[in-house]
């Protein structure tokens, strides 16, 4: 870690407010991609959310508390961050075609329908496949971006909160 992060990481509530941006603008994001550029999230999409989600409450309550508590509460957001962590790379394999997805993230089976059952299903499902990239950055996916992020975010937590609970800080 450069000596500047350390050095804005000891101010009492900059961590929590870096977990909050940092899940936060994750979720403003992946809004903004799906409803300013039209890019319809896949079920994993939709599940790497909830981990941010999650974030949120203990990184804003850490913002106001201090001790033991923040330290707990910021070690908690970090575990959401792996966890989220988890899928992202969990969704970056399905995309690369190392392992298949859940079922929700494929076509339904539309095996021993009648053309009429077949219209309506076809009509019904909006299916958004999860092993395809619909926006990458230099190789990188959406998926890709948001294990980096989450990971990062994630070590940063868990390893500010060990070090704060060893020096008896925050």
């Amino acid at each position: 870690m450069s000596p500047a992060m350390s050095s804005l990481l000891r101010r009492p509530a900059a961590l929590p407010a870096l977990l909050l941006l940092g899940s936060g603008g994750a979720l403003l994001g992946a809004l903004f991609f799906q409803y300013g550029l039209g890019l319809a999230p896949c079920a994993l999409c939709h599940d790497q959310r909830y981990a941010h989600l999650v974030v949120l409450v203990p990184a804003a309550a850490a913002l106001f508390l201090g001790g033991r508590a923040r330290r707990v509460l910021v070690a908690l957001a970090g575990l959401a961050l792996l966890g989220g962590a988890g899928i992202a790379g969990f969704h970056v394999g399905v995309e690369q075609g190392w392992w298949s997805g859940p079922s929700g993230c494929a076509a339904p089976s539309l095996a021993g329908l009648s053309v009429e059952q077949l219209r309506a299903a076809l009509e019904a499902t909006p299916v958004v496949r999860c092993d395809e990239v619909p926006w990458s950055l230099f190789g990188i996916s959406m998926a890709g971006y948001n294990f980096l992020l989450s990971l990062g975010l994630g070590l940063i937590a868990l390893g500010w909160a060990a070090r704060a609970t060893r020096g008896g800080e925050a």
